[in-house]
């Protein structure tokens, strides 16, 4: 039976995220073999290269793009370089799903964001829904508690990175080519690397971390692909709905890999935020559908 382009896009979604998580998971390996650095920019040689030859191979390496849409591209590259320090700092010191759980409050930063930054409406109806996702985040977070920990900072200044990288995305022409937009980003991050890299001492690439570095490569490379496919195809108010697959995928992964469960407050709270942005992701896409296409402002 021939799949619907729904479908085909929740499952590129799916996979995307799956592939995004298992390159989380490689690079928290790593974590105990090299510096972040010089991870950080082992695995971005790998990747700028690959999507060079993507690039390349679906005709999008140009370089004719507006001077505003370069302006968004470097402030998304800088936030893209900024949220990867924060987020694999974090991984390094903290479960992987708990990381993942703080992520998953995205949706409700970027919609908040919008509101506050480009004044798209935002009914009181999800303004609730943000209020009670960002309770959530607190009961994975626990300031002021023992198991309350300053990393925990890093992955909730990711996430305010990662804002205001799909914020720079959204003001972008649909004329950009996406595979430019994440080339140039990786490129971004493999040169804030290099820069890192040099004031650190180098470790040995053992056997064992160059099979992570080589999975982490692959994974986030195979993320990109599958993420890009996923919004061509389908329904983005149907096909957002499935990154929250990568939360499944880390706490799968946090057990078998590295022994890790979070305690009851933290999926608690994964919940809460999980809910609230599958709510908001549904307000959105119901507003949506109410305004007539001419009059959809991007």
């Amino acid at each position: 039976m021939a799949l619907s382009d729904n479908m085909r896009g929740a499952l590129l979604m799916v996979g995307a995220m799956t592939a995004f998580t298992c390159n989380d998971a490689c690079m928290k390996a790593l974590g105990t073999e090299l510096p972040l650095f010089q991870a950080l920019l082992l695995r971005g040689i790998a990747t700028t290269a690959a999507l060079v030859v993507l690039a390349l191979v679906m005709g999008q390496l140009r370089f004719d793009i507006a001077r505003r849409d370069w302006g968004l591209i470097a402030l998304r590259t800088v936030a893209e370089a900024a949220a990867a320090w924060f987020f694999i700092t974090a991984l390094f010191q903290m479960p992987i799903a708990n990381v993942s759980a703080i992520l998953q409050s995205l949706p409700l930063a970027v919609t908040l964001a919008a509101a506050l930054a480009f004044g798209e409406q935002v009914g009181w109806k999800r303004m609730t829904a943000i209020a009670v996702g960002f309770i959530g985040v607190l009961l994975i977070v626990r300031p002021g508690t023992d198991g309350f920990t300053h990393y925990s900072v890093f992955a909730l200044l990711s996430v305010a990175c990662v804002t205001v990288r799909d914020l720079a995305a959204r003001r972008m022409t649909r004329s950009v080519p996406s595979i430019l937009v994440a080339l140039v980003a990786a490129a971004g991050v493999t040169l804030f690397a290099a820069v890192g890299s040099a004031f650190i001492d180098w470790a040995p690439v053992t056997p064992r971390a160059g099979w992570q570095l080589a999975g982490a490569s692959a994974f986030v490379i195979g993320g990109y692909i599958t993420s890009v496919g996923a919004m061509r195809v389908g329904e983005i108010g149907f096909v957002a709905p499935f990154r929250y697959a990568s939360l499944l995928v880390a706490l799968v992964l946090g057990l078998v890999l590295f022994g890790d469960w979070p305690d009851g407050l933290t999926l608690a709270g994964a919940a809460l935020v999980v809910a609230t942005g599958l709510f908001t992701l549904y307000r959105e896409r119901r507003a949506a559908r109410r305004v007539p296409v001419g009059l959809r402002i991007r």
